[in-house]
């Protein structure tokens, strides 16, 4: 498998940071993060979901997560200071179709950039590792607003991947002295505020970026899936957070990590959502508010494993990382969204 790099950035090599699908949604929006916080991102990606276009921030190291030997030359050409570890399969119908490939790449992906870290280290001294996770790992919870303290109940390999990688985490933490942080994701959302980054998928299965194309008319409709939950519509409920917010969430995440002692746990899971609810029936009311334009919609049956509402509570991220949703009212997705979904037409 070959690999292509960059010349580094030694100038700035005590400033850089390993991220692995960097050149993915939310992956280029850390990066964007990072260069604003004075880091320089070291984009580790093999381009099969991700864009060139989108690595705009730093050097392009083209690779695969399962390629151990060129992790370890990535590590030791550009030194970073942490990794932030973005790159996997994200569908989760996918997943059940094709669980073999979820566990290949989530986790033994995961496990292969660890091994790197673990082979690369100076002294036994190991740098931190964010790691992208997600709200999957709670599966169907029993209620909303959820805490990190819930079961861990995946119903998909998807979640399943995911979590095994926690669990890995932790592992490493008790084992090797690994600093790291898993941050469990609600539904991501919008668009970089300068409109220079976005969702790039031409075949979106979120909520707001289909019902943007079935107003742009780049599809025929916007199917809901259940109209008869248990909430104040009748549509199902979650938690939209803004991909630039989440992108700083990685940021402070980070840092907490550098600047951690002995006395800090040396790993924990943080949920990033807003803590606040929007059924589906209200996404499409604000974007036709925004917009100006009409959403066709049609209402179908519900969907098998879809809970009502998942909403996070992230009160411990707050406290933990100093942080907070600063875009993340809806106006701000949708308005972003919609900008840069324009540019994709």
């Amino acid at each position: 498998m070959s690999t292509q790099h960059s010349t580094p950035n030694t100038q700035h090599a005590k400033r850089n940071v390993l991220v692995t699908g960097g050149a993915g949604y939310i992956g280029s929006h850390a990066c964007q993060a990072l260069k604003a916080a004075g880091y320089t991102p070291v984009v580790f990606d093999n381009l099969t979901t991700g864009h060139r276009k989108a690595v705009q921030f730093g050097p392009l190291v083209e690779g695969d997560i399962r390629d151990g030997a060129a992790l370890k030359a990535a590590i030791e050409q550009y030194q970073p200071i942490a990794v932030m570890h973005f790159a996997a399969l994200i569908a989760v119908g996918e997943s059940v179709e094709k669980p073999a490939d979820y566990y290949h790449v989530n986790t033994l992906g995961a496990w292969q950039i660890l091994n790197a870290i673990r082979e690369t280290s100076v002294g036994g001294h190991l740098i931190p590792f964010v790691f992208s996770s997600t709200a999957a790992v709670y599966g169907i919870p029993a209620s909303s607003p959820i805490s990190e303290d819930f079961p861990h109940q995946p119903i998909n390999p998807y979640g399943q991947s995911k979590l095994m990688v926690e669990h890995m985490l932790l592992d490493y933490a008790h084992a090797y002295g690994l600093r790291s942080i898993a941050l469990r994701y609600f539904n991501a959302a919008g668009a970089s505020l300068d409109n220079s980054i976005g969702l790039e998928n031409r075949n979106p299965t979120h909520l707001i970026p289909v019902a943007l194309e079935a107003l742009l008319g780049t599809r025929p409709e916007l199917q809901i899936f259940g109209s008869d939950y248990p909430t104040p519509d009748g549509t199902a409920v979650r938690d939209y957070i803004h991909v630039a917010d989440l992108a700083t969430a990685h940021v402070a995440a980070l840092e907490h990590l550098l600047k951690a002692d002995n006395s800090t746990p040396a790993h924990m899971a943080l949920n990033l959502g807003t803590g606040q609810g929007l059924s589906v029936d209200e996404i499409t009311a604000s974007i036709e508010r925004v917009t100006g334009k009409v959403v066709p919609a049609s209402k179908h049956p519900r969907r098998a494993g879809d809970p009502p509402a998942l909403v996070a509570n992230s009160t411990k991220a707050q406290t933990v990382l100093n942080w907070k949703p600063e875009h993340s009212d809806v106006e701000t997705i949708v308005r972003t969204a919609y900008a840069w979904r324009q540019t994709l037409s």
